[in-house]
């Protein structure tokens, strides 16, 4: 079961067990910097598929079928499965779980999707409604890019604040028991408008909802950012994590050493004209269930808070001259 803490947030009396993750990605994501923390590298961007949304939906199935086989598990030991992506109507999740047989929730929650179906999950099992859950969550650079901005075959300029978005995919299997790391808390975000109406400067828009949810972390919860080993927010990417940097400071506080965000990790910077980062569902959901989980599980680190921020923007609502509201949902992951 769990607990309201302060104003928002939730601690789980009987944590749940992050027993198995894996991980997929695209080529250009398999020649950066966590190369090595990755289950499946694909050259083939279209993963065997005709179109790119098949592609991530067989990049879900993949993944999917990896950490199944991780855990010893069949589909049939997964009482819930929550899963998200950024395609209209998070088809590429539905169509990806279709065969599956597992009772199905699709979360749309943009970047912050990660956060948000481990929570729910952690949620579902730490309460009793599931034994085994599951949280997967997508995104593909070119179902994105057509679909959020502008046709891939129109090669616009892209400005210094624009994040390439991941080809990736992250699997996790949350259990009532065996050994793992352990969801803790969580701390849901508000939604949050900062006015940016840019949609190549996402990280400007998710940095004041970041900054909102992990105030509203520390202050639940009683905690500094010392506390944790590792905070980890996902995807501001450099940009939005320098300001995120400066909303603690001017409240005085220090997120330290110890704050890195994914956008940040997954590419290099300098070497694969990325611009400000890494972004899209599937950064954040690779680098926490290969790059993070698999520190944890070596040791390197026994807290984390992993805090993923998503614009819940549309294509529409941008050329209907609106701002970009945003929102961010911290997980406390603890050895």
């Amino acid at each position: 079961m769990g607990k309201r803490v302060g104003k928002r947030s939730v601690a789980l009396d009987a944590p749940p067990v992050i027993i198995a993750s894996a991980c997929t990605v695209g080529g250009k994501e398999g020649e950066g910097p966590l190369k090595d923390s990755f289950d499946t590298i694909s050259d083939d961007s279209y993963f065997g598929e005709k179109t790119w949304e098949k592609a991530e939906s067989r990049m879900i199935k993949n993944t999917v079928a990896s950490v199944l086989a991780k855990a010893a598990l069949s589909p049939g030991d997964i009482e819930l499965a929550f899963a998200g992506d950024l395609v209209n109507q998070c088809t590429v999740s539905s169509f990806g779980l279709r065969e599956s047989g597992i009772p199905y929730f699709g979360v749309y929650g943009a970047c912050s999707t990660m956060a948000e179906t481990l929570a729910l999950a952690s949620m579902a099992v730490s309460s009793g409604f599931a034994s085994n859950a599951m949280a997967v969550t997508s995104s593909h650079f070119s179902t994105a890019e057509r679909q959020y901005r502008m046709p891939l075959e129109y090669g616009g300029q892209r400005p210094p604040t624009s994040q390439w978005t991941v080809t990736g995919c992250g699997a996790l299997i949350i259990s009532s028991g065996g050994a793992g790391p352990r969801v803790t808390g969580i701390t849901p975000g508000v939604i949050t408008d900062a006015g940016i109406t840019d949609a190549n400067n996402m990280g400007a828009a998710m940095a004041p909802a970041a900054h909102d949810t992990l105030t509203a972390h520390f202050e639940d919860f009683g905690r500094t950012p010392s506390y944790y080993d590792l905070i980890v927010t996902g995807d501001l990417g450099f940009t939005g994590a320098d300001i995120l940097r400066d909303l603690c400071r001017r409240d005085g506080v220090e997120l330290g050493s110890g704050y890195t965000d994914c956008g940040m990790l997954i590419f290099d910077r300098e070497k694969q004209d990325v611009h400000s980062g890494g972004s899209g569902c599937g950064c954040s959901a690779s680098v926490l269930s290969g790059y993070i989980l698999n520190g944890m599980r070596s040791g390197r680190w026994k807290r984390v808070l992993f805090a993923a921020t998503g614009a819940l923007l549309s294509p529409t609502t941008t050329m209907q001259g609106e701002s970009v509201p945003s929102i961010a949902c911290a997980v406390s992951i603890e050895v």
